[in-house]
């Protein structure tokens, strides 16, 4: 009987031994994926900060508020680039909200399962995998004329591109990411606590507004947040329809340019030491801008958690 007793001891030890091997194994390697996600961060960091210092020598702070970029004199400010970039992207953002959350809530709250729901989520994954430059190829024979048509009877000049135009697009573009991270959260909601609403007597709006949305509003702005991290670094169908120019946009009518498509339309042309430097530097600007604005973001995200 002792015999037996210590037998099974020393397997439930071996075993014991051989679960927490595995366990410090997975716990390793868990932090070897997390450190190597900062690694590459940093390393995309330096490589764009040190490529660009006969920039940042030559131009300095300049490069933030000036207005002219000019290749041919060596001149190049950002400033145009850097409100196009921050126009088109807020103004994709309002513009994509109210259906991001109006899809959302559709899809958590009422449509939670069956036909509906299914063919639903297909569109909204089938809109999340189209080509950026087929939203741009849609956008120049289907929206420009539109976008001019407006601007005809506003009295602007009809460019069709500009502003407005990529915003529109941007904000189709960006409408599945906020509508899927607001659908998850609102079906995550404690059935308990809808319950004791509706028992209280409120009816499904009320619920909805006074229930559902305070308790997950930090997950449907961890979901807007995303999108705009996706609308800041949009590249092609931006380049498509932006107008592609170097001054500052002085309505959302106006043809602009943003950091993305600069840097798309120039790079593979660029010679010169300062001029491949400069475009380099916008990169970095670019990913600096990105960087603060989802520090603040996540300082929202928090505030409304708490």
């Amino acid at each position: 009987m002792k015999i037996n007793i210590t037998l099974d001891l020393t397997a439930a030890l071996k075993n014991l031994r051989g679960i927490n091997f595995k366990e410090a194994l997975f716990r390793r390697v868990l932090l070897l994926a997390a450190i190597s996600i900062v690694v590459i961060l940093v390393a995309i960091f330096l490589t764009l900060a040190i490529t660009s210092i006969p920039s940042l020598k030559s131009i300095g702070l300049k490069f933030i508020y000036g207005k002219s970029w000019n290749p041919v004199t060596d001149e190049y400010g950002a400033l145009p680039f850097l409100i196009g970039t921050l126009l088109t992207s807020l103004l994709a953002l309002i513009i994509s909200i109210p259906f991001s959350l109006g899809v959302g809530i559709f899809l958590g709250e009422y449509y939670t399962k069956g036909f509906v729901s299914g063919f639903f989520k297909n569109i909204i994954e089938l809109l999340a995998a189209i080509p950026s430059v087929i939203y741009g190829f849609w956008g120049l024979i289907v929206l420009v004329p539109i976008v001019r048509s407006w601007e005809n009877k506003l009295g602007y000049p009809p460019y069709g591109v500009g502003i407005l135009t990529s915003s529109i697009i941007l904000s189709i573009m960006i409408i599945p990411y906020s509508v899927s991270l607001t659908r998850q959260v609102i079906t995550m909601f404690p059935a308990n606590l809808k319950e004791a609403a509706y028992s209280l007597g409120a009816t499904r709006y009320e619920v909805i507004k006074n229930v559902i949305i305070p308790y997950t509003r930090s997950g449907i702005f961890a979901g807007i947040l995303l999108s705009l991290g996706r609308a800041l670094g949009e590249t092609m169908a931006v380049t498509m329809l932006i107008g592609n120019t170097h001054d500052l946009p002085t309505n959302i009518f106006a043809p602009g340019n943003t950091m993305a498509s600069v840097i798309a339309n120039e790079f593979t042309e660029a010679t010169g030491k300062y001029y491949v430097s400069a475009l380099i530097e916008m990169g970095l600007f670019l990913f600096i801008v990105t960087t603060i604005i989802n520090i603040i973001g996540r300082k929202i995200i928090n505030r409304f958690t708490l």
